[in-house]
């Protein structure tokens, strides 16, 4: 991998050459195998891995960005300025669950940030093997906050001078020292098994005869080379997983893997070594600062990477990871050298040979006896200095086709094990069932190639269709409702809660004799939704092809359908709650307002619709002593019951002040003296204005809500200037001071809440302007067209988070002079 520092010269390369020193010796003081620094970037908010030693940093692509606000440890470090020590992977799990996401293996990891006094300029990490309950001890803490201090006051000496000390670049990868094993390469190339060594930057150092004749090529030509240089098929993002986790994990792995096409193809990639990394200008001052001697580098690779910034960076936050790597190396093998430039030794005269035709032929032949190996046993044995690969000749898996079955093995389908952390860390934001079930839509069935999905609920020993998508239509119906007693294979996956795979139509047919099919081509899995030991319900994924269920696919289908269950599950209690909400919500609303012939008073109230969440917000209209009227609006802070029950308190308590006699101020006053008294932990909002109908004449209080919005019968439209106090239940000493006002015939007084004005991300007042144009353009009358013109924009929008209420009054005839408000 090509490091692209931000910028040349003697003080960017003593910043290279510090960053360097820090991470090996930060890895060396606490007997890691790994290790890196992040810094600052120029986009604020921005932290960039400037440095790693010990990883293959193509694996690590998508965490080289690191959004300083997200859930990481890393983020954390550095927000905080304290330390992270995460011992394992439980501890890592409790506390920053969506990096282990991404990264599910075994491993510790500590973060200690660099700063020096008020100035923050990254954070410096190592890995190291799990030591479950067993946290650094005084001297490697002491050690790591060494470095950590070391790096920081260099950091700030070539600040203090002047240099830039933020990195906009991709990493630079420093090689790990490699070890000698001069000794044991004549018996390891005795063996028959093909084998290559590779360090802990990727780059294979060794290949026996076995490997030579395998892959088609000599040693001169795959020594130096990144790993899926050699081996393009490898790179493929279910088989990459395997080489992240050996890596991190330090286990050993064993899988099956399809060869792609012919691995000689892959004989001229893009060189590595030396003078690749000597194209970011600091190689080879980092090689030496690392101790790693003649150690290959990791190569040009990631020139060849064709994703944009923007993608990487979207995979990182989401901690996915695999997607981003499997687009690399597009580069054709021309391409790739001319780009490697500056090669020397055996490399390029091996190189050169190959563009004469004599290698290449000799490559062709050499792969010739062995082409007809399709699959392969693929052994990966890490261990202080790198992986030792085997290769060996392997029988199809189970769930590979035979001829003609047009099955493939995981890899085939890239995505399949890592749409699934997309999957899970979406679930963790759906709020309703249908969200849900949209999400599974959108992430699980391309992730697996399917394309037709059922889930369906348990109620009361009975299951009924929630979601349906690709079956014909109305096929689905004949079971809906089915009982637990029925035997069919979508009741027997949840009552034994086994998932249930069929490869094909024929197999489903044949384990259930007489059962109707959508299909007569196609496979089915059928997985129980259980959450936490309660069953939930099933889901039913279909395929238009034939196909196998390979192992790894089997258990991250289940594992993904208890995800599904327990999404549902909290979804199905969020709709219960939502829908108390509602009713009491609906209940403490008026059922009608007063109908008086001076004066026409409409009403609207809609939930918010970003999860049908209920809220806080009310009006009412009041018929007082005198024949005056309370036009009433109100806001309660929070959703759900609790807002509403706060909601019903609250204008019961208005109207009882009300209908007492009291004037607008002590009316506010005395409902927000009676929140504070109840402490329900919430505040809200008032607007009370006291009308007397036959003269227009009125009386406001406001408590912190927003300013109501009068429409002249000319038909201009203003936001009135009412003086207020503060919200309710803040300060049992608020004051609200009145203001008087006057409608006359043919005027609308417009009171509303927040979520009629308030969109994310604009500001309130342009909300308020939207308003008051639209109340402007209005018919006043009918009334309730203008009302439902109103709130007509806010209906349509599907993501609004606030509820809305509005009350509009209107004058429509001259009355008596009436009594003073």
């Amino acid at each position: 991998m090509t490091a692209r520092a931000d910028g040349s010269g003697p003080a960017t390369a003593a910043r290279d050459r510090a960053l360097a020193r820090a991470a090996a010796g930060a890895v060396e003081a606490v007997g890691g195998y790994a290790g890196g620094v992040y810094l600052r970037s120029g986009t604020d908010g921005l932290l960039r891995m400037a440095v790693v030693t010990g990883l293959p940093g193509r694996l690590f692509r998508p965490w080289w960005r690191m959004q300083v606000n997200r859930p990481y440890p890393v983020a954390e470090a550095y927000r905080t300025g304290q330390a992270v020590h995460l011992p394992d992977a439980e501890a890592a799990m409790r506390r920053f669950p969506q990096l282990m996401a991404g990264l599910p293996f075994r491993f510790g990891s500590f973060y200690e940030p660099v700063g020096a006094g008020p100035e923050r300029f990254g954070v410096l990490l190592v890995l190291r093997p799990a030591t479950p309950g067993a946290v650094l001890g005084a001297g490697e803490r002491e050690r790591l906050r060494e470095a950590a201090a070391g790096l920081a006051g260099e950091l700030e000496a070539l600040r203090a001078a002047g240099e830039a000390v933020l990195w906009d670049g991709d990493p630079l990868c420093v090689p790990w020292p490699a070890a000698g094993a001069e000794a044991a390469r004549e018996a390891v190339d005795r063996i028959g098994t093909a084998l290559l060594s590779v360090d802990r930057q990727g780059a294979v150092a060794f290949a026996n005869t076995a490997a030579e004749e395998l892959l088609g090529r000599p040693g001169a030509l795959l020594r130096g080379r990144v790993l899926w240089e050699v081996l393009p098929w490898l790179g493929q993002s279910a088989y990459e997983d395997h080489l992240r986790g050996v890596f991190i994990s330090g286990e050993p792995v064993r899988f099956a893997a399809r060869r792609g096409p012919s691995d000689a193809n892959a004989g001229a990639g893009p060189g590595t070594g030396t003078d690749a990394r000597a194209e970011a200008g600091t190689g080879a001052e980092a090689r030496a600062v690392a101790g790693a001697g003649t150690g290959t580098g990791t190569g040009t690779g990631a020139k060849a990477e064709t994703e944009t910034g923007a993608d990487a960076d979207a995979r990182a936050e989401a901690g996915t990871g695999a997607e981003a790597g499997a687009k690399a190396e597009t580069e054709t093998g021309a391409d790739a050298r001319a780009e490697a430039g500056n090669e020397t030794g055996t490399e390029a005269d091996a190189r050169a040979e190959t563009g004469n035709g004599a290698e290449a032929d000799a490559g062709v032949a050499a792969g010739a006896g062995r082409a007809g190996v399709e699959w392969l046993s693929v052994g990966l044995y890490p261990g202080p200095s790198g992986v030792t690969v085997t290769l060996e000749a392997a029988e199809p898996p189970a769930y590979a086709a035979g001829p003609g079955g047009g099955l493939g093995p995981p890899a085939d389908r890239p995505s399949s094990l890592y749409r699934p952390v997309a999957l899970a860390i979406a679930l963790t934001e759906a709020v309703t069932a249908r969200q849900v079930s949209a999400v599974v839509t959108e992430e699980l069935l391309p992730a697996f190639g399917g394309r037709q999905l059922a889930i369906y609920m348990l109620d009361e020993r009975h299951l009924y269709l929630a979601w349906e998508t690709g079956f014909p239509t109305g096929f689905l119906d004949r079971f809906d409702g089915v009982s637990l007693h029925e035997r069919l294979p979508g009741v027997e996956t949840l009552t034994s809660g086994r998932p249930l795979f069929f490869e094909s139509m024929e197999h489903l047919a044949a384990a259930y004799p007489g059962i109707p099919l959508d299909a007569e081509v196609g496979a089915r899995a059928f997985l129980p939704l259980i959450a936490s030991g309660r069953p939930v319900g099933s889901c039913i994924l279909g395929f238009d092809q034939r196909r196998g269920f390979s192992p790894e696919e089997r258990t991250v289908l289940t594992a993904l359908a208890g995800l599904i269950a327990q999404a549902l599950e909290r979804a199905r209690r969020y709709d219960s709650e939502a829908a108390l909400a509602r009713g009491l919500q609906a209940a403490l609303l008026p059922h009608r307002l007063p109908v008086r012939g001076e004066v026409a008073t409409v009403g609207r109230y809609l939930p918010g619709s970003d999860g049908m969440e209920v809220g806080g917000d009310w009006y009412d209209v009041i018929e007082t002593d005198r024949g005056r009227l309370a036009l009433v609006i109100g806001d309660v802070q929070g959703h759900g019951v609790a807002a509403a029950a706060t909601m019903g308190q609250l204008r019961s308590a208005v109207r009882a002040f009300a209908l007492s006699g009291n004037a607008p101020d002590e009316v506010v006053r005395g409902t927000n003296q009676l929140l504070i008294d109840l402490d329900p932990g919430q505040f809200a909002s008032c607007c009370y204005v006291l009308l007397d109908p036959g003269s227009g004449r009125a009386l406001a209080a406001r408590a912190g809500h927003p300013q109501p919005l009068l429409r002249r019968a000319d038909g201009r439209a203003e936001v009135l200037d009412l003086a207020g106090g503060v919200l309710l239940g803040i300060d049992p000493g608020a004051r609200y001071p009145v203001t008087e006002l006057a409608l006359a015939p043919g005027e609308v007084l417009a009171l509303y809440t927040d979520g009629l004005v308030e969109t994310p991300g604009a500001d309130i007042d342009d909300g308020v302007e939207r308003l008051r144009a639209a109340l402007a353009a209005a018919r006043p009358s009918p009334l309730t067209e203008t009302a439902d013109r109103l709130v007509a924009e806010a209906a349509r929008t599907p993501d609004r988070p606030d509820d809305i209420a509005l009350l509009l009054a209107s004058r429509t005839t001259d009355g008596a002079p009436g009594q003073p408000p």
